[in-house]
């Protein structure tokens, strides 16, 4: 193995790897803070993760306490601030710091902290817990555009991917000044979901998260389609797309190469993901359609309309002194799922595991998870992910589901966060790739 896929590590562990914590509550993060004016949006970061159980110890760089002070971080995470190496020796603080924690988040992470941890350097507190670490890390850039595209720190962002750090790409948008361009400081939120998927995530022997998607093309559809009843009204259903949103963290913190469809989803693009906008289901149908010969996998996890009205006003509908209520004349919209499914038959180019997802309610006739089997059948996908909307699910950070296979047999179940639920989704994803390619003798384009 060459020296830059070696882990950024140095020493051995204060837990075995068996001992560490899944998922963020009772887990120990290290957040570092680097000097740049974003410095003030890991304050919310902090206050993410302390909510979400947490045990945060804030490592803020020396020139970052000019930004923000240790004050600020002490009062949120609730631990005491420590920059320098000769701060408690005794406890050999910067090598116990980087040792005992689950997890170690970076942002902003300037380009001179880059260059610094690709060079393994240890001059100030946060790099040298980088560099004794042997728990995940997750850095998020924020710099000027100029300093992002440079190829001294594109060179530098490659040789940290390839020795296992996750390093989040830049947002685009308005910096420092009149400046605008890639060099933002993702959201919080966005840093917060990648790393609730990088804490949730399955990991190696080495404690690593398994790379077991890498390489592989994964398109994702989210969030609800709206169709049109006249220009300002609309038919549309209760999904947030925060699942979607979950699937396609959780595959990028896996190595996957993601394409996001996104139903009207108003919320910040995962970094590293390809983003495409749509609205209604003939436009989710258009853009499956044009994207799924290009991808391994294919996960329908948008709540997509099963009827549209015939026609669209050209102008609002307007209510007359009759009384009289309108008629909505309806038609069915695109079975997407079972469309992929028959390309896929007919041997036109198509992902080696279709992925359905399927919102059901019980009624008179049959249960939520009988409608579920049916519709396994009648689908023919290889996985469907059923999950009984009865109860307060939409918007929800939580879910509740079963899988199917294309017989309607179950073969596992999860709960928990939608983060959770979306590993394991894609460990059933994985399993069936790997059946795929022991049916068809190897390898398949």
């Amino acid at each position: 193995m060459a020296s830059d896929d070696l882990p950024c590590a140095a020493a051995g562990s204060a837990r075995s790897h068996a001992e560490r914590v899944r998922g963020l509550d009772g887990a120990r993060v290290l957040v570092g803070v680097c000097g740049g004016i974003a410095a003030y949006k890991a304050a919310h970061l902090v206050r993410g993760l302390v909510a979400s159980g947490a045990q945060v110890h804030v490592v803020p760089t020396p020139a970052s306490l000019q930004f923000v002070g240790a004050a600020t971080w002490e009062a949120l995470s609730h631990h005491p601030v420590r920059t320098s190496v000769f701060e408690d020796v005794d406890q050999v603080a910067h090598v116990r710091l980087g040792q005992e924690a689950d997890l170690v988040v970076v942002a902003p992470a300037t380009a001179d902290l880059l260059a610094r941890v690709r060079m393994g350097r240890a001059d100030d507190l946060l790099a040298a817990g980088l560099l004794v670490t042997r728990a995940p890390v997750i850095m998020a850039p924020a710099m000027h555009t100029e300093m992002w595209e440079h190829p001294a720190t594109r060179e530098n962002v490659e040789v940290l991917r390839r020795r296992g750090v996750h390093v989040m790409d830049p947002a685009v948008g308005r910096l420092t000044g009149a400046d605008s361009g890639p060099g933002r400081l993702p959201e919080p939120e966005s840093i917060l979901d990648r790393v609730r998927a990088v804490a949730e995530a399955p990991r190696d022997a080495e404690g690593r998260v398994r790379q077991d998607l890498a390489g592989q093309r994964v398109l994702i559809s989210a969030g609800g389609t709206r169709e049109d009843l006249d220009p300002v009204r609309y038919l549309t259903n209760a999904s947030s797309g925060k699942q979607g949103w979950a699937l396609a963290e959780a595959a990028l913190a896996r190595g996957a190469q993601v394409t996001l469809l996104a139903a009207t989803v108003d919320r910040e693009t995962p970094s590293g993901a390809r983003r495409r906008d749509v609205r209604s289901a003939e436009d989710l149908a258009a853009a499956v359609a044009e994207e799924r010969g290009q991808h391994d996998v294919l996960i329908m996890a948008a709540a997509v309309a099963d009827f549209t009205p015939t026609t669209r006003g050209a102008a609002k509908i307007k209510k007359d002194d009759s009384g009289g209520v309108p008629e909505l004349p309806l038609r069915r919209t695109p079975d997407i799922l079972a469309e992929s499914v028959q390309a896929r038959h007919d041997g036109a180019p198509s992902p080696r595991v279709i992925v359905g997802f399927a919102a059901e309610t019980g009624d008179d006739a049959a249960t939520a998870l009988e409608h579920a089997r049916q519709k396994a059948r009648r689908k023919g996908a290889d996985l469907l992910v059923v999950n009984d909307v009865s109860g307060d699910v939409f918007g929800s950070d939580r879910n509740a589901v079963h899988m199917l296979d294309a017989t309607g047999e179950e073969l596992s179940r999860a709960e928990g966060s939608k983060t959770a639920v979306a590993h394991a989704v894609l460990d059933a994803v994985v399993e069936c790739a790997a059946e795929a390619l022991d049916r068809r003798g190897g390898d398949v384009p």
